[in-house]
């Protein structure tokens, strides 16, 4: 049991309306419905009656809201008074980050974990999934942002629910700039530019249905941003990510995403059974809290 679920049960008792609930909560309503749900398999009785004028709790439901009440207020309170004494909490937290849509979202934890505990630092290195991963491994990263597929069973992690669309990054003057998606019968012919990642590129010549010596690749590339100075100045065109192109915007390249469409999560990763500082701890804790939200 789950002090989320708690406070879902007692968001249904007190509207009586499952809608209303879902709505205060931030959850669809079929995911608040089959919180409760699960909760009630858990306990072994009914909490609520749902019928046509709304929710009605039983005397089960009515005992467990009491009780169920005096504990969200008993954690509310343990988490102010915690959040008392962690006001001089400080640190650095190392973050490796590859160039992928999530970065977005890893901005907002930033910023608003540096709102509640403004002396804590961040060193944030943008780099390759496979150096994120060897420097977690090494202790020099405490948290990797990392872009699917990549093997996280070393790893506790977070998949972010934003998913970036793979397509191709051209000069506007290219033949292809007007169109509105890529095929393969487009995209075969050109000059490419493939990232230099294995399975990434593995993913991308399966979509293709080609070989690498049946296609004219004069460069393979790890960063995006170096990439698109190339694309900028006529070699080729880039395999990439809607995502990555916030890193680096230019006003003569477009993006044009792949038909049919390809998407790929990010993840947040940290290493399993390692002692991190409380600075780092408390973000991996926001991450967490994170996870809450998106499930």
């Amino acid at each position: 049991m789950e002090l989320r679920t708690l406070r879902y049960f007692l968001a249904a008792a007190q509207e009586e309306n499952m809608t209303r609930a879902s709505e205060i909560l931030h959850v669809t309503q079929p995911t608040l419905s089959r919180q409760i749900m699960d909760l009630e398999r858990e306990l072994g009785v009914t909490l609520i009656l749902r019928g046509k004028n709304g929710l009605t709790l039983t005397d089960d439901g009515r005992f467990f809201r009491q009780r169920a009440q005096e504990i969200v207020e008993l954690t509310d309170r343990l988490e102010k008074d915690i959040a008392g004494q962690k006001k001089d909490i400080s640190g650095m937290v190392v973050i490796g980050a590859s160039e992928v849509g999530g970065s977005q979202t890893l901005a907002k934890l930033i910023k608003e974990f540096s709102e509640k505990y403004p002396a804590v630092q961040f060193t944030l290195y943008n780099e390759t999934v496979d150096n994120i991963k060897d420097r977690l491994d090494k202790g020099l990263v405490d948290i990797g942002l990392l872009l699917e597929p990549a093997d996280v069973t070393k790893y506790d992690y977070v998949r972010l629910d934003r998913q970036d669309t793979w397509g191709l990054l051209m000069r506007d003057d290219h033949p292809l700039a007007d169109k509105e998606s890529l095929t393969v019968e487009d995209v075969a012919s050109c000059p490419l530019l493939l990232p230099l990642r294995e399975n990434i590129r593995a993913e991308i010549l399966h979509w293709l249905g080609r070989e690498e010596n049946e296609l004219r690749i004069p460069l393979f590339y790890t960063l995006l941003s170096n990439a698109a100075l190339m694309v900028a100045e006529g070699l080729g065109c880039a395999f990439c990510m809607d995502g990555a192109l916030a890193i680096r915007s230019d006003p003569i390249l477009r993006f044009i995403p792949l038909e049919p469409r390809h998407m790929t999560h990010s993840v947040l990763v940290w290493k399993k059974n390692k002692l991190f500082s409380p600075a780092a701890s408390l973000f991996i804790q926001e991450i967490n809290m994170l996870r809450a939200k998106i499930e």
